[in-house]
């Protein structure tokens, strides 16, 4: 029964990427202030997922005086991992292109758009990790805190995958199975978490605290910079704090 909650999880992990970019198909060209309210609601959620969800779980895991420092370690390994995986693909808002001109090559632009879903994919894999990782550790409620704060985050990351596919020439076809590759990555990834998580619950203090740093630095090197760069601060800030007070709220009711 458990690893059934874990399958289904990490389809529903997965399948909100695909969710997204449906809804992307549909708004095609969503304004700067829609991205950045959005996605800086989907930032709260992580940051809450990433704090209640992993990194106090892993100091409660830990049985050693030494809990506190293998957290923390943690929790830097991940965010170095993340920023290593930085430096061999390109920042969301170095591709996306919104604010220029279209190259008239469209080579060159398929490119970028093939860089920048390459990138989703990658930070789709640590971040179905992460739900895998929670639910190797036993608890239910903080497990489906983490996977619903990823899965609600992969909903405007679909969604801003979609127009940059379509505006280089791709078919929507295409363009929809290159979505779905993306949320398969991170079913794959979710998968990978439990079992290795299980194989040796040894390191399950460190995996916590590491699926957490990837995530925290998802949030402050990508998404918030990104909310905070066309003028929609002060909206971006409290669709913020809405989305981690609406998974604070989840975690004590199903706690």
């Amino acid at each position: 029964m458990y690893m059934q909650m874990v399958l289904l999880t990490a389809l529903g992990v997965g399948g909100a990427t695909v969710i997204g970019a449906l809804l992307g198909f549909l708004l095609k060209k969503p304004s700067h202030r829609f991205n950045d309210i959005v996605l800086s609601f989907a930032a709260g959620v992580m940051l809450a997922a990433a704090v209640i969800g992993l990194i106090m779980p892993s100091l409660e895991y830990g049985e050693t005086k030494l809990s506190v420092l293998i957290t923390v370690a943690g929790i830097f390994c991940g965010a170095v991992c993340l920023n290593l995986i930085d430096k061999l693909v390109p920042h969301l808002h170095k591709i996306t292109g919104v604010d220029q001109e279209l190259h008239p090559d469209k080579t060159a632009q398929l490119n970028k758009v093939l860089l920048f879903v390459i990138a989703i994919a990658i930070h789709n894999l640590p971040e179905g990790i992460a739900a895998g990782v929670s639910f190797g550790g036993g608890d239910t409620a903080h497990a489906l805190t983490v996977a619903g704060g990823i899965a609600l985050q992969n909903i405007p990351e679909g969604m801003v995958i979609i127009a940059p596919m379509i505006s280089a020439g791709m078919s929507h076809r295409r363009t929809f199975l290159i979505a779905l590759a993306t949320g398969v990555v991170e079913v794959i990834g979710t998968l990978i978490g439990f079992l290795a998580v299980n194989i040796s619950e040894a390191i399950l203090p460190f995996a916590l605290a590491f699926a957490g740093g990837t995530m925290l630095y998802v949030i402050s090197d990508e998404m918030i910079p990104e909310t905070h760069a066309h003028g929609n601060e002060r909206g971006a800030t409290y669709s913020l704090l809405a989305g981690f007070s609406l998974m604070l709220v989840f975690d004590f009711l199903i706690g």
